[in-house]
């Protein structure tokens, strides 16, 4: 939880309330690789800050089929976050493709924190803004890039976590099937 806390002091100033707040609505948790934090469908009112470990948020269409959304790795913020502020049931799942160690939140708490310490909104600002910034990215390089441009940016976000997960992970986060990823795999090598 500190490491947290310091990387919020790295970015703004926070009293010594608003950091108590922190460290009583936040919990640290370890969960096994497979275990899901949210499933698509159910209600959510967690978000997760990941520590260690490798999670994916992802999707099933209609036809069965899964899309990965992100993969959240250490330093990274993860949850449905649709479902939190729309106040729907949860459009994603998001599960621990590895072992995790994670800071739980609750939402509401979390999100209370603005109103009781607004020198946290900058921070959260920040967040909210890397995260956009991240999705937009996301969305370009879908329309933009090719299959092979997109594995190798994608290997730079993420360079050690072709060891821990599967390629139909990956694939799906490119929007490939498997059969492309192990043809682009096989030209680099």
């Amino acid at each position: 939880m500190q490491a947290l806390i310091d990387k919020i002091k790295s970015q703004i100033q926070l009293s010594p309330k608003a950091e108590a707040y922190l460290f009583s609505i936040g919990k640290v948790k370890e969960y096994p690789k497979g275990t899901i934090l949210i499933r698509q469908g159910q209600a959510v009112n967690k978000t997760f800050y990941v520590t260690g470990g490798c999670l994916r948020s992802f999707c099933v269409d209609k036809n069965g089929k899964e899309h990965t959304l992100q993969f959240a790795i250490e330093n990274w913020w993860i949850s449905d976050y649709i479902a939190i502020h729309n106040h729907e049931l949860a459009t994603l799942t998001v599960a621990c493709i590895t072992d995790s160690k994670l800071i739980e939140f609750d939402a509401k708490a979390l999100n209370h924190i603005l109103t009781l310490f607004p020198e946290y909104e900058p921070f959260q600002r920040y967040i909210l803004e890397r995260h956009l910034v991240s999705l937009h990215k996301r969305i370009l390089n879908q329309l933009q890039l090719t299959a092979t441009e997109r594995y190798d940016l994608f290997l730079k976000q993420y360079p050690n976590i072709e060891q821990s997960t599967r390629n139909y992970y990956i694939a799906s986060y490119l929007g490939i099937t498997q059969e492309s990823l192990s043809r682009i795999r096989a030209k680099k090598a």
